[in-house]
């Protein structure tokens, strides 16, 4: 099982490595991105729900949070289009941070269940660093 400090350096590596790909995922690609890790928090929830209560319920409420905000987000995918797509990355760095410390916080984090957390977290903290922030400023205003 990795170790916060491994975790952490892992983030720090990923987040250093998408410096050079920054701004190379526009927000179509990112809502596409978005709703296929919402798909895989509900596929994860339901998976744990008989074996792990925790890990479940954590999924459920990452997988709600990520969905929540892309179809309020907008960008293409965006169904009600509240969220502007700058507000989208607080949420996702929120929604990153719950990721990383929820098992720690929920009391599972030594759990190997948690591992799937940290790994999204990662994976996370990669998407914002690569994605680009800028481009649906000027795209169409709707």
């Amino acid at each position: 099982m990795a170790t916060m400090n491994e975790i952490s350096e892992a983030a720090h590596d990923l987040t250093r490595a998408a410096e050079d790909l920054k701004g190379s995922i526009s927000p179509a690609q990112h809502a596409v991105l978005d709703y296929g890790v919402a798909a895989a928090y509900f596929t994860y929830g339901a998976s744990m729900r008989s074996r792990h209560r925790g890990a479940s319920t954590l999924a459920f409420v990452n997988g709600a949070m990520v969905l929540g905000m892309s179809l309020m987000t907008k960008y293409p995918g965006g169904v009600w289009r509240k969220l502007s797509f700058r507000g989208h990355r607080t949420g996702d760095i929120i929604q990153a941070a719950l990721a990383g410390l929820g098992p720690i916080v929920f009391g599972f984090g030594r759990d190997r269940e948690a591992n799937y957390f940290y790994g999204q977290a990662v994976s996370e903290a990669g998407v914002i660093a690569a994605t680009d922030w800028d481009a649906a400023s000027l795209g169409p205003r709707t």
